[in-house]
């Protein structure tokens, strides 16, 4: 191996996790004005979340299992293994709340997308690193997918963690954090090569579970809290816009 693969593989990840930093054009806003924006980026969030894994992740790991059902028992653990880490955060908080008489303020769903979103960009750092193992030209597309899709997709974790209760910094500074996992991904697929590619086979359909649990059980319900007409006309139009990127990155980029 090349240090050419090494550096421009690393260039190529560290654009991607810079991205997570989209929200900081958002901190300077009112926190009036955020509040508004909140609900339209949470849709936005849905519409990536389940574009992400009904149009990317499922179909892919499709191609890397001969039985369907693998897939299937995948997926539904990764959706099951989501509900018990949210039922464990429940737990958890509800009980220092009962013997500290502690309030917290973040809703577990905050920590779920954290969750959710380091193995996503775990997967994306793989999926990277083994595209320029292959070549160049392949990697340099496979970077650029990953780059129009992530854009929708990490500004809507940043809605998603404000509207779970971080101050808008520290969901910054998280969402950044979460997004370093793609880097030890990109690593770890450069040393081991198709050793680490069994793992990302596996973390495609349980990452699809996590998301499809995060949309539909998390943020879906919240969106349903505000019924005015034309915010559901919003909402609606923020999911079949997050949906819409996604499908038009699988068109070009497959």
């Amino acid at each position: 191996m090349t240090a050419t693969i090494w550096f421009d593989s690393l260039v190529s990840v560290g654009i991607v996790s810079l991205l997570s930093l989209l929200g900081v054009t958002l901190l300077s806003l009112e926190a009036a004005v955020l509040k508004r924006l909140i609900m339209v980026l949470v849709s936005l969030a849905v519409g990536a979340l389940f574009g992400d894994a009904f149009i990317h992740l499922l179909p892919e790991a499709y191609h890397h299992f001969s039985n369907d059902m693998t897939v299937g028992f995948l997926t539904l653990g990764g959706f099951m293994a989501f509900f018990l880490i949210e039922k464990y955060l429940h737990w958890h908080y509800y009980s220092e709340d009962k013997d500290n008489s502690i309030h917290h303020h973040i809703h577990p769903v905050g920590y779920i997308n954290l969750t959710a979103d380091s193995l996503h960009n775990f997967v994306d750092g793989v999926v990277i690193g083994t595209s320029y193992l292959i070549s160049v030209p392949l990697g340099i597309a496979t970077t650029i997918a990953v780059i129009l899709h992530e854009i929708p997709h990490e500004v809507g974790n940043f809605g998603v963690l404000i509207n779970a209760g971080f101050t808008r910094r520290r969901a910054l500074l998280l969402n950044f954090l979460t997004a370093l996992t793609a880097i030890l991904g990109t690593i770890l697929a450069l040393v081991f090569g198709q050793k680490i590619a069994a793992i990302n086979d596996i973390a495609l359909p349980i990452t699809a579970g996590g998301f499809i649990y995060i949309a539909g059980v998390d943020l879906l319900p919240d969106l349903h809290k505000d019924n005015q007409p034309i915010h559901s006309i919003i909402q609606f139009l923020g999911i079949l816009l997050g949906l819409a990127v996604m499908v038009w990155v699988k068109i070009h980029f497959g």
